[in-house]
Parts: structure tokens; sequence; C-alpha cells
């Protein structure tokens, strides 16, 4: 096991390919804070902090965490829908954030976003085809109606919406929410962008038809070669199309691994907390899912430690009293975790006594 001194606050990242070159998505100590209280409050939520990490080209990371644990705040700073409060966002290298004020046009064709709700990103009062055409036109990609509706048909074709005249004729309240979904998904790729954000794409969606669009978002990494962060709040998703998984808890990174590593393997309490709770038929009613006490820590008045340590059963004293450093657990996995530095006592495989001591519930539904 290796440990990296305290004063780390990236987690190692290894990009996929290999060339030497720079990841396509660089994010460095990316924190975000929201002042409450008007002008004269000088309290703040915390509700990014310190989060680091790459995705190359090709390559999908899955950010992983519960309501409020900051993945989808780090995918609006990511696309400048909201401005950080410190930090870097370089792509290819480039500090965007130093080189524009503003997001540049240039920057918003490279960083497309695809959001949770896919009746609510779409206007009600506009066609199908407008919705395509619009990025076409606004970023020099198609020019002239026939080139329009050609390149329309074509991305309407590509993720899986034929006949592509009848549904671009359509207008949003006549589609269903998996089609409406692989619309917002044809929009995002109208103007080939180098980074796609999705920002929970299969939550609102009936179970039967996730797992195609889910299909449909790895068939056109592949093809296209598209850097992705695919946020989610179910890890069982994050390995089916996640290259690598991050998981997130108060704002902040508590881990990282290739994600079948993570999923097999998990080291932080919480992670462990996460896979427990996916169904694995294979297990049975010998499944039992970790249960915990106590809640999610303020972010208003965050603890000076670790944020998962007032609900951990294996918290040690230092673990209340200062923030973990990052840990080396295995071949590109981390753990920001005290039982695993100088002193700490590493906790047993999943089934094992990582479950010692905590509360559990019947089988996982």
């Amino acid at each position: 096991m290796v440990t990296i001194p305290l004063s780390q606050t990236q987690p190692p990242t290894v990009p996929m390919g290999g060339s030497g070159a720079p990841p396509v998505l660089d994010v460095r100590g990316l924190t975000k804070r929201f002042p409450v209280g008007g002008m004269f409050n000088s309290k703040q939520v915390h509700a990014l902090e310190d989060v680091s990490f790459t995705v190359d080209r090709g390559e999908t990371m899955a950010l992983v965490g519960e309501s409020g644990s900051g993945k989808s705040t780090a995918a609006r700073v990511i696309a400048r829908l909201i401005a950080p409060s410190a930090g870097e966002i370089r792509l290819d290298g480039v500090d965007v954030l130093k080189s524009e004020r503003q997001p540049s046009l240039a920057y918003r064709r490279r960083v497309q976003m695809i959001f949770q709700d896919p009746f609510g990103s779409l206007n009600p009062v506009h066609t199908i085809g407008h919705h395509l055409a619009r990025p076409l036109e606004i970023h020099k990609k198609a020019r002239g109606r026939r080139e329009v509706r050609e390149r329309v048909a074509e991305l309407l074709t590509t993720v899986g919406l034929t006949p592509p005249d009848e549904v671009a004729a359509k207008y949003p309240h006549q589609l269903s929410g998996g089609q409406r979904q692989r619309v917002a998904i044809a929009r995002a790729l109208a103007v080939d962008p180098d980074v796609l954000l999705a920002d929970e794409p299969i939550s609102m969606l009936d179970v039967s038809i996730r797992m195609g669009v889910l299909n449909l978002m790895d068939r056109l990494k592949e093809e296209r070669g598209i850097a992705s962060l695919y946020i989610t709040h179910d890890i069982a998703s994050a390995r089916y199309i996640g290259d690598r998984t991050t998981v997130m808890y108060a704002g902040r990174m508590v881990e990282g691994a290739p994600s079948t590593t993570l999923l097999d393997e998990p080291a932080h309490p919480y992670t462990r907390l996460l896979v427990s709770a996916v169904p694995n038929p294979r297990a049975g009613l010998a499944k039992r899912a970790i249960q915990v006490r106590g809640e999610v820590p303020s972010l208003l008045d965050p603890p000076p430690g670790c944020p998962f340590a007032p609900r951990c059963p294996h918290a040690m004293p230092i673990c209340r009293e200062m923030m973990p450093g990052i840990e080396m657990v295995g071949p590109r996995h981390w753990v920001r975790c005290h039982l695993y530095g100088p002193g700490g006592t590493t906790i047993g495989s999943p089934a094992g006594p990582a479950t010692a001591g905590l509360a559990t519930a019947g089988p996982a539904a």
C-alpha cells in the first residue's frame, strides 16, 4: 500500500490513451461555495470541495453519489453554467477559466450537457427538427436548408429515431421519455463535442428503456471518441457504462478506481454502503444491505475531518479531526480514508469485517 502525503489533494489519474498527450478534460481542485442569507451573512454552502479528475478521449468516467453529494454541481461548473469558487478546468491542457472570462461559443461547442429531465430540456412549442437545426446553424455545422435537413435526419438515425422525417415533424409531447432523451443526445452530438456531460440521463426513464439509452451512449463514445462524464446515483449503471468510477460524499471525492474494481473491491466505508444496496440475484436472501445511522453533515458547517466520520462505524479519533489524505490500495485504485493510512486498521472484504458492527436490513430490493 502506498501512502500519498496529506498535502496531496489531487487523486492520481491515468489517461487511457497512453499517447502522452494531455487528457481532453482535466479538472483540478474544483471548488464551489454558495453564499446564503444575503450580503450581510458570511455563511456558505460547501457544495464542492477540491474535486480533481481527468477524462481521456474515448473514455467514460462515472461520478457517483447520493443527492447533495456535489456531482451535479460539478457538471454545471464544468459546463460553465455556474462559476467555480476556485480550481481549474483544462481542455486539451488549456486552462479555460484563465483564457476566457466568459464561456466562448467554441467552449459551448466543445462541452455539451445532457440534462436529467428529457422534457424540461426541450421547448414544447418547437418541433424536434427545430431543436436539432438550431445548434447546427449557430455553430455553422450545416449551411442552407437542404444540408440542415440532411444533418437532422442523420442525427435522428444515429440515435435510433426513425423514420427521421416523421420524427423531425413531431413536438416533444408526442414522444416518449426515452425518445425525448435520445433527442437530447442527438442535439448534443450535433456540434461534434469533445466532452459530453450526462447528468442522471436515465433516472427519469422507465426501467425498461434505460438500457437502450446506456447502450446508445456507450456506442457513440466508441464511435466518436468522446470524453464522457456520466453522473448518477446508481452505482450499478456506473459499472456498466463507466471505464472508471469516482464516488462523492458531501461535496468531496472519497474513492476512485476502474469501475469493475470499485464494485468488486470497494475500500471506503461509504462505497461499501452503496455497493451493498445493489441487488444481486445470485446472493438471494443472503444479500443484506448495509445500513448506517446518522445523517449527512451540514454543508453549511462541515466537520473538520472526514465528512463520513459521524456515520462511519470504523471511525477513529483522527477521522473527526483531520481530513484524510489519498491512499493507493491497488493499481489505479485510491481511497481517501484514515483506515488505510499510517496507524489505520484496514477493513476486510465487503462480506467480512467491513460489515461488522453495522445494522443490516432485509434482502436488497
